[in-house]
């Protein structure tokens, strides 16, 4: 069994400093993988990483600190690479999958709908953004001013919410479920769900494999994790 770093320190403590909160291993600063300060504006996000420190063992599970692990996300790489990062988001609403459908299976035709359809809708309510829907594969060209708007309604988010919208829209491969994800109107299982109606119309009828189970098992655990980070920062 592959142990990570043996645990260095005994005591967990908080440092605040004029609104900046950092974590203190037996009275040193903690840093991030990449050196940086590791720096929070948010007491509560702070407090609750000090006790996934806390709660290790002779071993430091690192698995078993998701807060951990997006702080560092946030410091490392999400704030030295905004721009690209909002970019990059913004890319996947043109090829949203809520957008492409199903173009021979009735029954599958009426679940995208019944699933996606509201979600197309919200956007468009939400952030004046319509997109076209379209049948098969073929690449659909979506209206400049709808993506303008993504991007916009992207830009908005703090680095904190940008490095859960990475993560939503990643792991849903929708820019829409994402963006829903992290304004509180789907929680981590309905966004997962949601992403996952074709392979679970597929699964119905050819069963279920053990390797893509464990692996949809795995993204939903991170998608919930995000939640956990998300639920830490105070109302945006």
């Amino acid at each position: 069994m592959k142990r990570g770093v043996k645990r260095f320190y005994k005591l967990v403590a908080v440092s605040s400093v004029d609104g900046e909160h950092a974590l203190l291993l037996d009275g040193k600063a903690m840093r991030t993988p990449a050196k940086a300060r590791f720096v929070l504006s948010h007491p509560l996000l702070v407090e609750a990483i000090a006790e996934e420190w806390r709660g290790q063992g002779e071993w430091i599970d690192t698995e078993a600190m998701p807060l951990t692990r997006y702080a560092n996300t946030v410091i490392d790489r999400i704030e030295p690479r905004r721009g690209q990062i909002v970019e990059e988001l913004s890319k996947f609403a043109a090829h949203d999958l809520l957008c492409y459908r199903e173009a021979a299976t009735v029954e599958l035709m009426r679940r995208q709908t019944a699933v996606w359809d509201p979600w197309l809708a919200w956007a468009a309510d939400r952030y004046g953004a319509d997109l076209i829907v379209g049948r098969g594969l073929m690449h659909i060209e979506q209206p400049r001013e709808a993506l303008e708007r993504i991007a916009q309604a992207i830009e908005r988010h703090d680095s904190h919410r940008l490095a859960v919208l990475h993560a939503g829209v990643t792991i849903t491969g929708s820019t829409l479920l994402g963006l829903a994800f992290v304004a509180g109107a789907l929680d981590a299982a309905a966004a997962f769900a949601a992403s996952r109606v074709d392979e679970a119309y597929q699964a119905e009828f050819w069963g279920r494999d053990a390797e893509a189970e464990a692996r949809e098992t795995r993204l939903l655990a991170d998608l919930q994790a995000a939640a956990r980070y998300l639920a830490q920062l105070p109302a945006a």
